[in-house]
Formats: C-alpha cells, sequence, structure tokens
C-alpha cells in the first residue's frame, strides 16, 4: 500500500502563498508520477499540476505561472508552492499518485490518494 498525508492548508488573503506537502510512505518508490487536484465545493474535481519521475512538469492553465509542483525523492514528499493565490483557488487539495513515471492530468489515471488539505482564500 501507498499512504499519501497533505499538509498546509489554510487560510489566505488574495496574492499570498502557501506551500502544501504530500508525504509518501508505505509501498511508494519514486518512479512513481505524482499529481495534485482540487475540488471546490459542489463542484467537480480538476488538476492542477503534475510531476513525473523525472520531474517534467505540467500544469492546468488556470494555475500556470502561479504554482509550482516539486518533488523530493530522498525525503518522497512532493510539494506545491502556491503564489499569488486567489479565491478561485479556494479548494480542497489532494496529493495522487500512480504506478507509472509519466504524468497524467486525468484524475482517473491515479491510484493514491492523500485525505485533502483545505485552502481557503479570501478576498
Amino acid at each position: 500500500q501507498v499512504n499519501l498525508v497533505e499538509s498546509g492548508g489554510g487560510l489566505v488573503q488574495a496574492g499570498g502563498s502557501l506551500r502544501l506537502s504530500c508525504a509518501a510512505s508505505g509501498r511508494f518508490f519514486s518512479g512513481f508520477a505524482m499529481g495534485w487536484f482540487r475540488q471546490a465545493p459542489g463542484k467537480e474535481r480538476h488538476f492542477v499540476a503534475a510531476i513525473s519521475w523525472n520531474s517534467a512538469t505540467t500544469y492546468a492553465d488556470s494555475v500556470k505561472g502561479r504554482f509550482t509542483i516539486s518533488r523530493d525523492k530522498a525525503k518522497n514528499t512532493v510539494d506545491l508552492q502556491m503564489n499569488s493565490l486567489k479565491p478561485e483557488d479556494t479548494a480542497v487539495y489532494y496529493c495522487a499518485g500512480r504506478k507509472f513515471p509519466l504524468y497524467s492530468d486525468d484524475g482517473g489515471e491515479y491510484e493514491f490518494w492523500g485525505q485533502g488539505t483545505q485552502v481557503t482564500v479570501s478576498s
């Protein structure tokens, strides 16, 4: 099994920054691709960012230039640095992983999910 635990969520004013972290444990390998997704109340889950085994990255257009996904393979962590936050970024953010080295923007392709961490951006 693979366990993913997100942390770092909270309340921040528009224009501020937050750094989310996802800690992986269990039968986790650094060759897994990882992603971040978010879901606002009453809305569907949306792709945010993903990173491949070799640290290649991809982002949703809505966050490109503001968010940065990174990974520390030695620590088995994946971070999401969020800058210039907007109220529209308010959501529960989920960390996800898949037993495949290449990233995907489709949540259905990910096998492992964290419990989520709330991010609230006030205006």
